[in-house]
C-alpha cells in the first residue's frame, strides 16, 4: 500500500530483551496458492494484523554499540483478511532482524521477516509477513549528561566516555578510573595505570629512584660498576667491589674495603684495619733477636752487632704498621736502684731512636719505658746471668 503499513512501539526491558506490540494492514492477492480473483471474483483483499512480541538484542546483551544489530523475537498475533466482511484467526510468531543503526541509540533503517503459524483449522494459514522501515529510539535518562543513558551507564552519577560504558578517565591514559591505581597520573596499563617516569620498567611507586634508569632487582636504581650494589648504596659507585663492603673493592680479599684498608695490598684483619696484626709467635721471635742486644756495665751505648740485630728486627716491624709496640729496657741489679732505672729507661730510648732515625719505623708506633732492675731472666749473682739482664725487649702495646 502507498501509505505506512505497519507501526510498531515497544520497551527496553532489561538484559537486550524488549517487549513490542504492531499493528500492520496490507493488500494481498492470493489465500494460499488460490487467486482472489478465481475464489471471490476480486482482485485484492484486505489483511490486518496486530502483534506482541518478546525481541532479544545481541548488542543490547553484550553492552556493545555495534553498527548492525541483529535480533530474535517471539510472540503471538491475530490476523484478519476482508473481503467483503472478515475472518481473523490466531497466531503464533517468530521473527528475525537486523537494525542498521544511521544515528548510533536513535535511528535505525529495521530489516524484518516473520513466521506466522495460523492456529485455527478453518480460516488460519501460515505465512511469512516482511517488513522494511525506520526505528526512532528515544526516552532513557542520562543523569550525567556524558551522552550515555543511565541504563546502560556504569558510572551514571559521574560523567565519563562511551568505550568505558559511561565511566572517567581523569588522567586520560586509556584506563579507566576504576581500573586504574593512579587515576590523577596517566600511566601504564601493564602497571594498571601509573607511571614509569624513566622507562626502567619499574613503576615510579616501586621505584626508589623514579628518575633514573636501573634494573628491576635493584628497585630501579642504577649501579654504574655494575657490582650489585646501587649507586645510592654503593660506597664506590664507579668501582666494582663486595657487596657485603658496601660495594667498594678488597683487593688483598682480607674483608676490608680498600678506602679503609691501611694495608691494601696485604692481607690483614679487621680487628687491625687491614693489616697483619703481630702475633705472639712473631714477637718471640723478635725478643730471640733482641737477645743479642746486649749493653756493657753501666752503659747505654749501641754497639755494631746491636745495630746490624735492630736493622732485622725494623723489616719485621715495617710489615705490620699498624701495630704499636713497646721498648723495654732493663738492668742487672749492680749500682743502686735509682742509677739501674735510669739506665734502663736510657736503654730503652736508644734502641727506640735507633730504630725511628735510621730505619724510618713511625715514631707514634713505639713507646720506651725502663723497668730498671726489676725483671731479670737469669741469676745477678753471677756474670753471666747480670750480662743477659742488661738487655731491651719488644712488647706488644694493647
Amino acid at each position: 500500500m502507498p501509505s505506512a503499513s505497519r507501526v510498531a512501539v515497544g520497551r527496553y526491558l532489561f538484559s537486550g530483551l524488549s517487549l513490542s506490540v504492531a499493528g500492520s494492514i496490507n493488500k494481498i492477492d492470493k489465500l494460499g496458492d488460490a487467486e482472489y480473483s478465481d475464489w471471490f471474483g476480486a482482485d485484492s483483499a484486505r489483511y490486518y494484523g496486530f502483534d506482541a512480541a518478546l525481541n532479544f538484542s545481541f548488542a543490547d546483551a553484550f553492552e556493545k554499540p555495534w553498527a548492525i544489530d541483529p535480533y530474535l523475537g517471539f510472540g503471538a498475533g491475530r490476523s484478519w483478511i476482508k473481503y467483503g466482511y472478515a475472518k481473523g484467526f490466531n497466531t503464533l510468531n517468530a521473527n528475525v532482524g537486523f537494525k542498521f543503526w544511521v544515528m548510533e541509540d536513535r535511528l535505525a533503517i529495521n530489516v524484518m521477516s516473520a513466521f506466522k503459524s495460523g492456529l485455527d483449522d478453518t480460516y488460519s494459514q501460515d505465512h511469512f509477513q516482511h517488513s522494511a522501515g525506520l526505528v526512532f529510539q528515544f526516552g532513557g535518562k542520562d543523569t550525567d549528561g556524558d551522552g550515555i543513558n543511565d541504563d546502560k551507564d556504569e558510572c551514571p552519577m559521574v560523567p565519563g566516555l562511551k568505550e568505558f560504558n559511561g565511566c572517567p578517565d581523569t588522567d586520560g591514559d586509556g584506563i579507566e578510573d576504576a581500573k586504574d591505581e593512579c587515576p590523577e597520573v596517566p600511566g601504564l596499563a601493564e602497571f594498571n595505570g601509573c607511571p614509569d617516569t624513566d622507562g626502567d620498567g619499574v613503576e615510579d611507586r616501586k621505584d626508589e629512584c623514579p628518575k633514573r634508569r636501573g634494573p628491576v632487582e635493584l628497585g630501579g636504581c642504577p649501579d654504574r660498576d655494575k657490582d650489585g650494589v646501587a649507586d645510592k648504596d654503593d660506597a664506590c659507585p664507579t668501582q666494582a667491589g663486595d657487596p657485603n663492603l658496601g660495594g667498594c673493592p678488597d683487593a688483598d680479599g682480607d674483608g676490608v674495603a680498600d678506602k679503609d684498608d691501611a694495608c691494601p695490598q696485604e692481607v690483614g684483619t679487621v680487628a687491625n684495619g687491614g693489616c697483619p696484626e703481630m702475633s705472639v709467635e712473631v714477637v718471640e721471635e723478635l725478643n730471640s733477636a733482641t737477645a743479642a742486644i746486649l749493653f756493657t756495665l753501666g752503659s747505654s751505648a749501641l754497639n755494631y752487632e746491636a745495630k746490624a740485630v735492630l736493622d732485622e728486627i725494623a723489616q719485621v716491624l715495617k710489615a705490620y704498621p699498624t701495630t704499636y709496640l713497646e721498648i723495654a729496657g732493663h738492668t742487672c741489679s749492680i749500682d743502686t736502684y735509682s742509677f739501674n732505672q735510669g739506665l734502663s729507661q736510657a736503654r730503652a730510648n736508644a734502641v727506640r731512636q735507633y730504630l725511628i732515625t735510621k730505619q724510618g719505623v713511625t715514631p707514634s708506633r713505639l713507646s720506651a719505658k725502663g723497668y730498671g732492675e726489676n725483671e731479670p731472666i737469669a741469676d745477678n749473682n753471677t756474670e753471666a746471668g747480670r750480662a743477659k739482664n742488661r738487655r731491651v725487649e719488644i712488647r706488644i702495646k694493647e
